[in-house]
């Protein structure tokens, strides 16, 4: 892999990663095309990490107060002055719950399916057909109401589904953002609480996915620059791509992306 591709890579890794279309899945396909026949998933990580940062950088605010608002909880609680209960009268400590809570069943799915991460992505017949699958997700997505349940309704049941979609999403084709975000408006919620859930619980995915990859630090091929290259294209177009997607969650939009995975899937079946 030579500079201009890791910086392909990474302008695709940013946009896909958020606008609902499968970041891993267009990093299998382009992969092929510049004839990239093993799958680099040391690059393929830091890239993700560039994404993460966008994520930090964008929500940062949130996940401030979220921090805060934890940690407050945590010296109540060793004070004896706060119980588990009280954890729902804050928001912010809630949804740190919320997020611990989706990570589970994540980190189970990701830990079981990681040693046959090699295989995964190098089907792109597989990335077709999940292509398709996650167009449909979307499309469903229209017929979502506007006014639904926001965080304060936000069950234990609601982040467990949630989080094991997520985990779904390590098959290449299936968009995390995606998927998650719209069975979190099927699940009822509002369309500004599923798009911050979605991001703000992608965090310790995308972090555990990075702590699994170390074992591939000694193997990976993709010199060191070229991999920093890669992964800052992705964080600053990831970024931007974030903004805009946010945008059409708000503005109930997301099927607007369903007729390009259809097409890229179909695509990808033929070749």
């Amino acid at each position: 892999m030579d500079l201009l591709q890791a910086i392909i890579l990474g302008v695709i890794q940013g946009l896909t990663e958020f606008l609902p279309v499968s970041s891993s899945g267009h990093l299998v396909i382009f992969q092929n095309l510049f004839g990239i026949n093993e799958p680099e998933l040391f690059f393929d990580i830091s890239v993700h990490v560039g994404t993460l940062a966008a994520i930090v950088i964008f929500f940062w605010k949130e996940i401030r107060a979220i921090i805060i608002s934890s940690a407050r909880f945590i010296v109540l609680a060793l004070k004896k002055r706060a119980s588990f209960h009280n954890v729902y009268e804050d928001g912010d400590a809630k949804l740190a719950i919320l997020i611990v809570v989706g990570s589970i069943p994540t980190a189970i799915i990701g830990i079981l399916f990681h040693k046959i991460a090699d295989i995964l992505f190098s089907s792109v017949v597989l990335v077709g057909f999940m292509l398709i699958i996650t167009g449909l997700l979307l499309w469903g997505t229209r017929w979502v109401k506007k006014d639904r349940k926001s965080i304060n309704d936000f069950s234990i049941r609601d982040a467990l589904i949630i989080g094991l979609v997520q985990g779904m999403a390590i098959i290449p084709g299936i968009s995390r953002s995606g998927s998650t975000i719209a069975v979190g408006l099927f699940l009822g919620l509002n369309r500004e609480t599923a798009a911050r859930y979605s991001f703000l619980l992608s965090i310790p995915a995308i972090l555990g996915a990075s702590a699994l990859s170390l074992n591939h630090l000694s193997a990976h091929n993709v010199p060191l620059k070229v991999t920093l290259f890669g992964a800052f294209t992705s964080c600053i177009v990831g970024y931007w791509a974030l903004k805009l997607l946010v945008k059409i969650v708000k503005h109930g939009r997301m099927q607007i992306f369903a007729p390009y995975c259809w097409a890229i899937g179909i695509l990808a079946l033929i070749w």
